[in-house]
């Protein structure tokens, strides 16, 4: 059997994230909330899923697919559509902090502070974020002199796992530890429930990648990030 997080973006709107799906979704394939994400998954590789998948992208544009690298289901795309871009990505996780890190006062953020959370993911680009992507969370987040400077949550979902997403922080306030503080601090909430912690950072990133290991994650599987252009 294949590991829950081969599949995460599948498993997490199949399951703890179904609430979250668009209507027209079904068993053979899922498409996230626009206002929320971009994902898009078929169940399998059969000429069913794959037609279903290729009605959901046309009906929901602008989606994206998270595949292992190489694995057959990543090359069922859609039919019709334009691909824009595929990137590579890895895919880490932790089971466990390193020690140390530092103490960083932080708030959880509300529906109050949306604007902000998509400004700052706007600007920094730490991955997928739309208007809604904070109902994914919560979110946790540093403000100064009232202005969000940095925040940290969370995103997928899948059967003993939760995934670390949406960590950025303003480029006037890096190289201050917020990231990790943050990081550290979403992860440490997620393991103290008894689940491990996951997230995918761009390949080839290696100060990205090495940030995450001096936290404790270690790269687990490659994967194939499918941007569609329609």
């Amino acid at each position: 059997m294949s590991h829950p997080l081969d599949r995460a973006v599948f498993n997490a709107l199949t399951t703890r994230l179904s609430s979250f799906t668009t209507a027209d979704s079904d068993a053979s394939a899922v498409r996230i909330d626009p206002e929320v994400g971009v994902f898009l998954a078929a169940a399998d590789t059969s000429p069913a899923s794959v037609a279903r998948l290729s009605e959901l992208a046309h009906r929901h544009p602008e989606a994206g697919l998270v595949e292992v690298e190489g694995s057959p289901i990543a090359a069922a795309l859609p039919q019709g559509i334009t691909v824009a871009r595929r990137i590579a990505l890895v895919q880490m996780m932790a089971t466990a902090l390193t020690p140390g890190g530092r103490d960083l006062p932080f708030e959880t953020l509300t529906e109050a502070d949306a604007p902000a959370m998509l400004a700052l993911a706007t600007l920094t680009k730490p991955g997928p974020f739309r208007s809604k992507t904070r109902n994914l969370g919560p979110f946790i987040g540093v403000k100064r002199d009232g202005e969000l400077i940095a925040m940290a949550g969370r995103r997928l979902r899948v059967d003993g796992f939760t995934e670390l997403s949406g960590v950025c922080t303003h480029p006037d306030h890096r190289g201050q530890g917020l990231a990790a503080a943050l990081s550290r601090a979403v992860t440490s909430e997620i393991l103290a429930t008894g689940e491990g912690v996951f997230l995918h950072a761009f390949d080839g990133h290696d100060a990205t990648i090495a940030f995450y290991r001096s936290l404790g994650f270690e790269i687990r599987a490659r994967m194939t990030y499918t941007i569609l252009a329609d």
